[in-house]
C-alpha cells in the first residue's frame, strides 16, 4: 500500500514508482513537490466532484506535467507542455500501458495550461488541470478542507514557491519558440 496523505493515497506501483524516480533524477525540489501537490489536489478535486479514474494515469500525468520545463527533457522546437507531454506517452508505452491510455495522459499533460478545455474531457485530463490550478493560482482553493491542505502543504513544502515557479518557467520556456510576428 502507498503513502496516503490527506486521505489519498499515492500509487506505489512499479509504473508508479519508476514515474517518482524519473522525475526525482530530472526535477529540481521544487518541480518534484509541485509535481505531488498537483497530484494530491487533483484527487482531491476529483473526490469532491464524485469523479472516477485511474489513479495511475493521473499520477503519471501530474508528475510529469512540468517535466519540459527541466533541462534534461526541454527542447527548442516545442512548447514545454508538449515536451512533458512527449516524456509520459513515450514511458507509459515503454511500460506496456495501451496507447488510449497513454494519449490520455498525453492529453492531460498537453492542456494542462490551456483554461477550461480541459473540463470537458476524461477525468485525469480535467483533474491534472485543477491539480495544477490550485497549487499555483490556487483556483479551488475552498473546494477542499484546511485539514487536507495543510496535511498536502506538510507532506510536500512551497518554500517561495511563487518566486522559485516564476524562474522554473522563466528559464524552461527561454528556448521556446516564439510565434510570427502580427503584420
Amino acid at each position: 500500500m502507498g503513502e496516503t496523505i490527506a486521505g489519498i493515497t499515492i500509487p506505489d506501483s512499479t509504473l508508479a514508482r519508476e514515474a517518482t524516480e524519473l522525475v526525482r533524477d530530472a526535477a529540481t525540489e521544487l518541480v518534484y513537490h509541485h509535481s505531488r501537490r498537483t497530484y494530491l489536489f487533483a484527487s482531491l478535486r476529483g473526490q469532491e466532484r464524485g469523479l472516477q479514474w485511474d489513479a495511475e494515469l493521473l499520477y503519471v500525468g501530474a508528475m510529469f506535467h512540468d517535466l519540459g520545463l527541466t533541462e534534461r527533457y526541454r527542447r527548442d522546437d516545442q512548447r514545454f507542455e508538449i515536451d512533458g507531454a512527449d516524456i509520459a506517452r513515450d514511458f507509459l508505452q515503454q511500460q506496456g500501458i495501451t496507447p488510449e491510455k497513454a494519449e490520455r495522459v498525453w492529453a492531460s499533460i498537453a492542456l494542462h495550461t490551456t483554461p477550461e478545455v480541459p473540463m470537458h474531457m476524461a477525468p485525469e485530463i480535467e483533474l491534472v488541470s485543477r491539480g495544477v490550478e490550485l497549487d499555483v493560482m490556487g483556483i479551488g482553493y475552498d473546494a477542499i478542507t484546511p485539514e487536507q491542505r495543510a496535511a498536502v502543504v506538510a507532506a510536500h513544502p512551497r518554500p517561495d514557491f511563487k518566486n522559485g515557479i516564476l524562474a522554473a518557467f522563466t528559464e524552461g520556456i527561454r528556448h521556446a519558440p516564439r510565434p510570427p510576428s502580427a503584420m
